[in-house]
């Protein structure tokens, strides 16, 4: 299929849409759901596209299939900056995300950002894109966007972070109290958004995570992308 051209370069997703880390499109990376902006970029190959989604210039592929879903965006994307006042303000409606989607039946899904399934940094990304903040998109993104806090520093709407060989690959919203929600895998004992304690020892899923916690993290802003981020 050929898109017609676009002024502002970019196209809204008419339908959530899955994009894949791989041209052959066998790995889901990451999904665009309906409303949000893609940008294509100089690199195709017979089955796929190169995008980058405009929101967190997140580079991933598109299945030409898709191209279908997608319509012209007139006008650019325009950045809205949101400070931390008022994220502070909106933190209320962000946990309301949160557990509203815990109570929706659910399984983690690797590459997951829209509802029900989501992976650990889709979730988080989700919560917080709910109130028109966007977070980067992955989890060790995250923990480089946002002001780095100590345990004792903890808010709600905090970002928790754990990691295997010094690299951050999971994340979770802290909820007071050491409580923390996130988007758990099955090889850590759940299989989607649950609720778990920073130190609970009599309980395996929680002790498991404490092993691997590495960090804490508040967000400031809302994430700016930087044009094109990536080419390739």
């Amino acid at each position: 299929m050929q898109l017609s051209p676009s002024p502002s370069g970019e196209y809204f997703c008419l339908q959530t849409l899955d994009l894949y880390d791989d041209a052959e499109c066998q790995s889901l990376g990451t999904q665009a759901a309906a409303g949000r902006r893609v940008q294509m970029l100089n690199k195709e190959t017979d089955q796929a596209v190169r995008v980058m989604t405009v929101e967190d210039g997140y580079c991933t592929w598109l299945k030409k299939a898709d191209l279908r879903h997608l319509e012209v965006a007139e006008e650019p994307y325009e950045f809205v900056p949101v400070d931390r006042p008022e994220i502070e303000a909106r933190m209320e409606n962000i946990l309301i995300f949160a557990h509203a989607a815990k109570r929706v039946s659910n399984t983690y899904l690797w590459g997951g950002t829209t509802a029900p399934n989501y992976d650990c940094s889709g979730f988080i990304q989700a919560a917080y894109a709910s109130q028109g903040i966007w977070l980067p998109r992955n989890s060790y993104q995250q923990g480089d966007f946002v002001e780095p806090v100590s345990q004792e520093e903890l808010e709600l709407g905090d970002l928790i972070f754990f990691a295997k060989e010094q690299r951050i690959d999971h994340v979770a919203l802290y909820l007071g109290e050491g409580y923390y929600i996130h988007s758990s895998g099955i090889e850590m004992g759940r299989n989607g958004i649950g609720i778990d304690r920073l130190w609970e020892p009599w309980d395996m899923i929680s002790r498991a995570y404490h092993q691997t916690l590495c960090g804490f993290g508040r967000v400031m802003e809302s994430y700016a992308p930087p044009s094109l981020a990536c080419q390739i």
